[in-house]
């Protein structure tokens, strides 16, 4: 076989268009890939909708990517054929630049974003720099794996940095694609989680997941009932509303941490419950190829699973308006054999 089916846009807020192309070789430093599964992310709307600044059409999206390393460019050294990998949101780092000689490798100036500055997962194949390479262990398949490279990774890597102990209360908002990742990670971590979400109709889900608190901020203060467990030392916003997100912030215990990771437009801080508390709020960038190695490793471990909707590549255009309609649960995912 010596060409691919891949799903790609041709202009700003194009269609996806299935056609074949011939399958590409990688070259030094980089390796190929047989996708075997993609998740399908709201980050991709980047690259579908054209705002990515110096965005190259046509482009492939997905970063959500899993599959076996087929072929390896020169150089290339410790991967080799046959081995189950992923690839995430993060395309790869330099290794050369100032932010990457100070080991803060997310910030590397290439800016590499898979299936944005090169072609990602809705595809047979994909290249991608060895940097942005992660094992995947046994014990997950690869419509598992997938949401966890991105989602999964976000959600784990913020906890795992945040500074809370085991036994602390960590709420996490949200209980969409990032947040029924979010607690059940929080759980296997030891610490005492409590969910947050509109309406009654989401407690048993949250109980599910792991959250010993359930909130239903439609009918609570999510604030005030936080702060008769003490406070918050970390509040994990997967929202994406910012007055959901600000209505929270007064549940922080002191020295708590507002932790960001839903891309909202905008929100309300409060300076004075900042200062008087000496609590933050911090954004949490998803992470690199060793971050979503430890994430596919942990998940492996410990029975964290995304909760899955599953297309063929041929229904991609469904399974991306699925996923922007918010009403999948929870994360919508291509199965790419």
């Amino acid at each position: 076989m010596t060409t691919m089916r891949v799903a790609q846009i041709s202009h700003p807020n194009g269609p996806f268009e299935i056609v074949e192309r011939p399958i590409p070789q990688p070259g030094p430093g980089s390796i190929r890939i047989k996708v075997l599964a993609c998740g399908v992310c709201h980050s991709d709307a980047l690259t579908k909708e054209g705002t990515w600044p110096g965005l190259q059409f046509p482009r492939v999206p997905g970063h959500e990517v899993v599959g076996v390393i087929d072929a390896l460019g020169d150089g290339v050294t410790p991967w080799t054929p046959g081995q189950r990998v992923g690839v995430g949101w993060n395309g790869g780092y330099c290794g050369h630049c100032d932010p990457c000689r100070r080991g803060t490798l997310f910030a590397c100036v290439t800016g590499q974003a898979t299936g944005v500055t090169y072609d990602g997962g809705y595809a047979e194949y994909l290249i991608a720099p060895a940097s942005a390479v992660a094992l995947m262990p046994e014990g997950l398949s690869p419509v598992e794996a997938a949401p966890l490279m991105c989602a999964g990774l976000t959600t784990f890597n913020a906890l795992r940095n945040s500074g809370a102990r085991p036994g602390d209360v960590v709420a996490v908002l949200g209980l969409g694609g990032l947040g029924h990742l979010g607690v059940q990670f929080a759980t296997k971590m030891g610490f005492h989680t409590v969910g947050i979400a509109r309406g009654t109709d989401k407690e048993a889900l949250a109980r599910q997941l792991g959250a010993s608190v359930y909130i239903d901020s439609v009918a609570q203060n999510p604030a005030s009932e936080l702060n008769k467990l003490g406070g918050a030392k970390v509040i994990l916003a997967t929202a994406t509303s910012g007055d959901a997100i600000s209505a929270v912030q007064d549940g922080l215990a002191v020295e708590g941490t507002l932790l960001i990771v839903g891309a909202v437009p905008s929100m309300q801080v409060s300076p004075l419950s900042l200062i008087m508390g000496n609590r933050s709020v911090k954004g949490w960038y998803s992470g690199t190829s060793i971050d979503s190695q430890d994430t596919l490793a942990f998940s492996a471990r410990t029975g964290v699973r995304p909760m899955n909707e599953v297309y063929p590549l041929e229904r991609i255009s469904e399974a991306y308006d699925r996923m922007m309609s918010g009403k999948a649960r929870f994360r919508v995912v291509l199965s790419i054999v």
